[in-house]
């Protein structure tokens, strides 16, 4: 099964723009995710229609945080994304006659119930905030230039 990494590359994205300062253009977020424009359009979609991010088209547009970082949460994000799958395993089937079966899905249902919950109470403590002053502490001790990714 594939892994599901946009919430990945939507917290990518948005420290790139808290960085920039001014609006970045799909192509230049793109670059630093390497991948399509199209794709980061894609991404950021849900992102606009929960008021987080601001586009404007035309010279000198592109997109924008419309959020403070210290209010948004990865549980916040993960939830503007739809709530993409977090496991890759599961139950084999649903609905089953076999008694056997019915005893592993119980047992499993309920261990991915609570490490999810667990998972998104986790998200939900961590702001983008955090994420931008880790970014800063990494940049400092490396004594590097905050530049995209390319």
């Amino acid at each position: 099964m594939r892994q599901d990494n946009r919430l990945s590359c939507v917290l990518h994205v948005l420290l790139h723009m808290a960085e920039a300062g001014g609006p970045m253009t799909s192509e230049a977020l793109a670059r630093a995710l390497n991948t399509n424009p199209v794709v980061v359009r894609r991404l950021m979609g849900g992102l606009r229609e929960h008021g987080y991010v601001h586009s404007e088209k035309g010279h000198g547009g592109g997109w924008t945080l419309s959020c403070q970082l210290d209010q948004v949460t990865l549980q916040d994000i993960y939830e503007a994304l739809d709530a993409p799958r977090l496991f890759a395993i599961g139950n084999r089937s649903v609905e089953t006659e076999c008694l056997v079966e019915e005893a592993v899905n119980h047992a499993m249902s309920g261990v991915l119930a609570d490490v999810k919950a667990q998972l998104l109470a986790r998200f939900g403590q961590i702001t983008l905030a955090a994420l931008h002053a880790d970014f800063h502490q990494r940049l400092a001790e490396r004594h590097a230039p905050a530049t995209l990714c390319k």
